[in-house]
């Protein structure tokens, strides 16, 4: 474990060590500088392709980076995960890979494979499997602590590369779509469902996909809808509901953003003709940044496919609704 962690004193070469949250922006840059597989695909965000589709009171952003093929497509089924050794795992790291402890619980690491400025990867030093109930406190904390950075969960079924070893994902903060509409959607597109002095949450329907978002400064309170919410949702065989989670701290309060899912997977996936795109839509995606590994299908991608893409995968009307109605009961 300790030839994982980054010295302080090392890591002050490349930064402030002043708080996680620097310390945090200080690793990526020693990764950057120190491993080549990190230092490659950062520098080509500067060069990466992206087109803005409108959809009138919000836009989708269509990211074509290849990279990220190693996620769109990764094969999460129960055969190919046994058939494969774990990337999360300390033993199973690359040489170079180094990160940061937090809590003496997780170890922070710079993705090598960004879609953002600054992006991490969150990862348990226990090899348990992704379930976010059970860690959504850490979440919040991890948030408290990164304020620049957007933390976000990835469902088992959800776009998680490695749904048998926990982690979050973090990426630089107000880049993902929904986060640059919040406020317009909240204030004219949003149903509010509860609000006190203390916390208030909201849904919005009218944008491709539907999410909840609790916005609320007490972190026991917070954790407490979060699990009601959790439980109204629809559980398979025993599993989790499925769902992306995005979290961020600013101004001294938490916002929540709770992404519903019907399928992991949309039929274009799946096709295996000129129609087919690679896609697997995760917390990114579901935030409005849909990342596309093949330059074919970034080219080709239109309005309709897109809107396919998310009604697919998103929770349907007929289920939402009832959703919606035990939530605005709750006390």
């Amino acid at each position: 474990m300790e030839n994982r962690i980054i010295p302080q004193e090392e890591l002050s070469k490349f930064g402030s060590v002043q708080s996680i949250n620097e310390q945090a922006k200080s690793l990526i840059e020693q990764q950057r500088l120190t491993w080549k597989v990190a230092a490659k695909n950062f520098s080509a965000l500067a060069t990466i392709q992206t087109k803005n589709f409108d959809f009138g009171h919000f836009k989708i952003t269509v990211q074509f980076n290849a990279e990220r093929i190693r996620s769109s497509a990764a094969k999460t089924d129960a055969k190919s995960l046994a058939g494969r050794t774990c990337f999360l795992c300390l033993k199973n790291m690359q040489q170079k890979q180094k990160g940061i402890l937090f809590q003496n619980k997780y170890l922070i690491l710079t993705n090598p494979y960004p879609i953002f400025p600054k992006h991490l990867t969150i990862s348990n030093r226990e090899h348990i499997p992704q379930q976010i109930l059970s860690h959504f406190h850490d979440m919040l904390q991890l948030s408290k602590n990164l304020p620049d950075f957007t933390v976000f969960y990835n469902g088992p079924k959800c776009g998680a590369s490695a749904p048998d070893h926990f982690h979050f994902q973090a990426g630089s903060t107000n880049i993902m779509r929904v986060e640059k509409e919040f406020d317009e959607l909240e204030k004219n597109h949003s149903q509010i469902l509860l609000q006190t002095n203390d916390i208030k949450i909201v849904a919005t329907e009218n944008y491709l996909r539907r999410f909840i978002a609790i916005v609320a400064s007490k972190k026991e309170l917070l954790e407490e809808k979060f699990k009601q919410i959790f439980d109204l949702l629809d559980i398979k065989n025993g599993e989790e509901p499925m769902l992306n989670v995005l979290c961020n701290y600013t101004k001294n309060q938490w916002r929540v953003i709770i992404f519903p899912r019907e399928k992991q997977r949309p039929s274009h996936f799946f096709r295996d003709d000129e129609q087919k795109i690679v896609v697997g839509p995760a917390s990114v995606e579901m935030g409005g940044i849909l990342v596309l590994p093949r330059e074919e299908d970034f080219k080709k991608i239109t309005k309709k496919e897109i809107e396919e893409i998310y009604s697919e995968v998103s929770i349907s009307k007929e289920k939402f609704s009832p959703v919606l109605k035990k939530i605005s009961r709750l006390k």
